[in-house]
């Protein structure tokens, strides 16, 4: 196992593992390591070392943290300030068999993640602005910015997002953030089948209602959820 302090680190592991044709697995929390097809490297390589928010502008609406940063430290920091991750990105906790809040700003870029209302916010990538990473050949690199119309060509940032950390090493990222609702209100129905849950939602969504989200939990998975009122309708 490779444990990198900071960028130098994280470039000179790749280096090395080019000149001897091998290939890592990059891991920080480690709570999306069941997610997509199962990697076959030898070597891992532990970025949990490079954590941290190094820029947060309320007034700008954007921050930039390290890959390894800890959402539930993101939330937090951001949650004090009334503002939020408008693309809601999920704790997949129980649903994976992982300890609750270990998913790190990394683990949710590199796998495009995002909850219920991805229906009217978009999925995380369309809130990823710019990013600092090490490429396969390990360079330094950078793509992207702090605002929102900073892009001459190919968005890096798009194509790193939901690439499961197959092109390069992510060191820091850059989002937008959004102003926290004052009052949010939660609906909950109990009992539905998919294909019932899917047309109520459907018609939800035709109303005149502003819908910020909708999701459907099989009753299975909503066992798991750490809401009382999700997990158990009795609660």
């Amino acid at each position: 196992m490779h444990a990198p302090r900071d960028e130098k680190d994280v470039a000179a592991a790749l280096e090395a593992a080019l000149a001897e044709h091998g290939a890592f697995e990059i891991v920080a929390g480690g709570s999306k390591r069941a997610l997509g097809r199962p990697g076959d490297a030898a070597n891992i390589l532990d970025v949990s070392g490079l954590s941290g928010v190094t820029m947060y502008e309320p007034e700008e609406l954007v921050f930039t943290a390290r890959a390894a940063t800890p959402m539930v430290e993101i939330e937090t920091l951001l949650r004090g300030h009334g503002q939020q991750l408008a693309f809601e990105p999920p704790d997949y906790g129980a649903l994976l068999g992982t300890p609750p809040q270990k998913a790190t700003l990394g683990g949710v870029m590199a796998c495009n993640l995002s909850g219920p209302r991805r229906v009217k916010a978009g999925a995380a990538r369309d809130h990823f602005l710019g990013f600092r990473a090490v490429s396969g050949r390990g360079e330094i690199f950078k793509a992207g910015g702090r605002v929102v119309k900073n892009v001459t060509g190919y968005d890096l940032s798009k194509l790193m997002a939901g690439s499961f950390g197959t092109l390069a090493v992510l060191l820091e990222g850059t989002l937008k953030v959004e102003p926290a609702p004052e009052k949010l209100r939660t609906v909950l129905i109990y009992g539905l089948d998919s294909l019932t849950a899917a047309m109520a939602m459907g018609e939800a969504q035709a109303t005149p209602n502003e819908i910020s989200g909708a999701a459907h939990l099989p009753a299975a998975i909503a066992a798991k959820s750490a809401v009382d009122l999700v997990a158990s309708p009795e609660a």
